[in-house]
């Protein structure tokens, strides 16, 4: 098990873009609103060096908090919501395709799944961050991300019980 003090995807075995070092290819992250999107945040010190895109929904938290980012808008409500399913799944397809990410890196919520999904299907590395206040049970997102998950990043030690595989990282938040 590997633990740093550096809770970047990179420290953790994602490529390595600790310089900026995606040979001309973006971080896509990828995230719902909320708390998600403050876990992502959180990671401003490694981001803010990468050429990056974004894939959250239009909502006012995600337009005050990522004005001047590159942001594409996933569709939502991502919550028992087929249709969206599908829809945020046709755009993941479009979006991998054209970005061509170097990672994709997301805390959820389940507008990752197909991000996850297709991006694993194209061989492009995937980082997933298990939300702060998950401790004794898994999320429905990282169940559903953690076959297409290339590494895993938890916060709490006693989420390794739950994810044997993942990375502690610390607290983000």
């Amino acid at each position: 098990m590997l633990e740093t003090n550096d809770p970047t995807p990179s420290a953790c075995g994602a490529p390595d873009t600790s310089r900026g070092a995606t040979a001309g290819r973006p971080v896509l992250l990828v995230s719902s609103q909320g708390g998600h999107l403050a876990h992502l945040l959180a990671l401003r010190s490694w981001w803010e060096r990468q050429d990056r895109v974004w894939v959250c929904p239009e909502t006012p938290d995600v337009i005050d908090r990522l004005d001047g980012e590159r942001v594409i808008p996933s569709h939502w409500p991502t919550t028992r919501n087929a249709t969206n399913l599908v829809r945020n799944g046709l755009l993941a397809r479009r979006v991998l395709r054209r970005v061509r990410p170097a990672v994709v890196v997301s805390s959820g919520a389940g507008v990752a799944v197909p991000f996850f999904v297709y991006a694993r299907a194209m061989g492009i590395p995937t980082v997933f961050i298990e939300v702060y206040d998950r401790v004794d049970t898994p999320t429905l997102t990282g169940r559903l991300c953690g076959p297409f998950t290339t590494r895993r990043l938890v916060q709490w030690p006693s989420q390794l019980e739950l994810y044997p595989d993942a990375h502690l990282v610390g607290p983000l938040l």
